[in-house]
């Protein structure tokens, strides 16, 4: 009896052992792991700055290569700065600079410092962490810095920053390096500028590139320089550089500029003889140009067979192709493109927007402009609904009630720019700019300098600056107001 006695103690305490262990593990479960890449899905997605940041620590930090760290952490960053809370933008991406130890890394944390519009900070965070890379540093964290003073808008820090950091780093500047320095003299009108870096490179052996060349023709199309133009385009050629989708669509965006579609198509054909495949921009600036001579019905249905041509609208897509539906009184098929936008995750930015609104409303469709605010609010935290609220309020939409906002909501401060889901340049960086505006940054495994070091550059997106005469504030995330595609669009 004894000895059963004694059995049935033990028993009992490896039983009451047993229940605690599985009532620990029941209330402390382990945290919860997500993939890059499924991190990168839910913060595009997600506009609340305290949740993309959980969202980002939630990531398997096993899985993040650089080219993954710079999509989740630029992302989570722009949340934050977008919402005036640059201190924790900052304080975020410190965090991530004390334990870099590669380039490819320190290439990534300095592109997402760009994102949330702190290139000063960058700069800081370059110098702290550049003593513990292994000598000699490349060209990459270099390029990465450069570029996210241009996405910043910083253009005139960029050839200051490019003598000092390199001579004091001992970095050799490559093509790349330079093509950042050209972009960032035409982005301020330096032409000569630009040109002396092509004689700078010819002196040291380095042969200026395709995207340099595209750069500059660019920024002369532009400024009406025509001429100036085809000779970079002959000088190209004979310099054995072949043109690049985004070359041919710098031509194509002269043209659609000046409302040609006619020379767009004979732009498009010598892509075809070249066997350089039109992409969606060059069929942006194609529907553009339609649009500014009021072939209306060409543009759409150029818009319609897109998937058949192999391409997805992109933000712009929607984004013009609204702004001038809107314009033609087009509201139904304007409708039909908001709703794929609204589908795709790609809405356009709030003066599209508000514009296609004030369109509906004027035209006595009260009911689809209300529905079209519901829907586009949905998207959006409260922080970036300012704008929506003050058009409400000039709309007459608060005096109904439960159909907008409460009448106390409508006295709303000065209306912001809405911004808008990132694409590319982009969430185009999307990003766009890239997006987001967009970032073009590789999501090929590893990262190469070429996928970390160009960022917002004429080879990353399409060849075509963004044109900027201001230096002193960070460029916008949110589209820009022009009423053509200006670039990756």
């Amino acid at each position: 009896m004894a000895a059963l006695a004694s059995l049935l103690r033990r028993r009992s305490r490896r039983t009451d052992v047993l229940l605690r262990t599985l009532c620990a593990s029941t209330a402390t479960p382990a945290a919860p792991t997500l993939s890059s890449s499924a991190a990168k899905t839910r913060l595009r997605r997600e506009y609340d700055p305290d949740r993309s940041v959980s969202l980002l620590e939630a990531v398997d930090t096993a899985s993040l290569s650089a080219s993954s760290t710079r999509h989740a952490l630029s992302l989570a960053a722009r949340r934050l700065s977008r919402a005036g809370r640059y201190a924790d933008a900052e304080k975020l991406l410190s965090s991530h600079i004390q334990d870099t130890t590669t380039e490819p890394h320190l290439s990534a944390i300095l592109c997402s410092y760009a994102s949330a519009g702190l290139p000063e900070k960058a700069l800081d965070a370059f110098r702290s962490a550049a003593p513990s890379l292994p000598a000699p540093i490349s060209s990459m964290p270099f390029n990465a810095l450069l570029s996210g003073f241009i996405r910043c808008r910083r253009n005139r820090r960029v050839p200051v920053l490019f003598e000092e950091l390199s001579k004091e780093f001992s970095i050799a500047p490559n093509a790349s390096s330079y093509a950042i320095l050209v972009k960032a003299h035409c982005m301020v009108r330096h032409d000569a500028k630009a040109h002396e870096v092509l004689a700078r490179m010819r002196e040291e052996g380095i042969s200026p590139t395709t995207t340099i060349y595209t750069t500059m023709m660019d920024s002369m199309y532009k400024q009406k320089k025509v001429e100036d133009a085809e000779t970079l385009w002959k000088q190209m050629l004979e310099s054995g550089c072949k043109p690049d989708q985004a070359a041919y669509n710098v031509r194509a965006m002269n043209h659609a500029l000046k409302g040609k579609p006619d020379d767009v198509l004979l732009v498009m054909a010598e892509m075809e003889t070249a066997g350089v495949e039109p992409d969606v921009i060059t069929y942006n600036f194609l529907m553009t140009a339609y649009c500014k001579v009021g072939k209306m019905e060409d543009a759409k249905a150029l818009y319609r067979s897109l998937g058949d041509k192999g391409c997805s609208a992109n933000q712009a897509t929607y984004k013009h192709m609204m702004a001038h539906l809107s314009a033609h009184g087009d509201f139904d098929f304007a409708l039909e493109i908001f709703k794929e936008s609204m589908s795709k995750h790609k809405v356009p930015d709030f003066k599209t927007m508000k514009g296609f609104v004030e369109g509906l409303a004027k035209g006595g469709r009260v009911v689809e402009a209300k529905q079209v605010i519901s829907e586009v609010k949905k998207k959006f935290p409260d922080n970036m609904l300012s704008g929506w609220k003050k058009l409400e309020k000039e709309l007459g939409f608060c005096a109904d009630n439960g159909d907008a906002v409460p009448q106390a909501e409508c006295s709303a401060e000065e209306s912001v720019s809405e911004a808008k889901p990132a694409t590319a340049e982009a969430l185009e960086i999307d990003d766009s700019a890239a997006e987001e505006t967009g970032m073009s940054v590789s999501e090929a495994e590893p990262a190469t300098a070429e996928a970390l070091e160009l960022d917002d550059s004429a080879a990353g997106e399409t060849g075509v600056s963004e044109e900027s005469a201001v230096d002193e504030t960070p460029a916008p995330e949110t589209s820009s107001d022009e009423e053509v595609p200006r670039g990756p669009a």
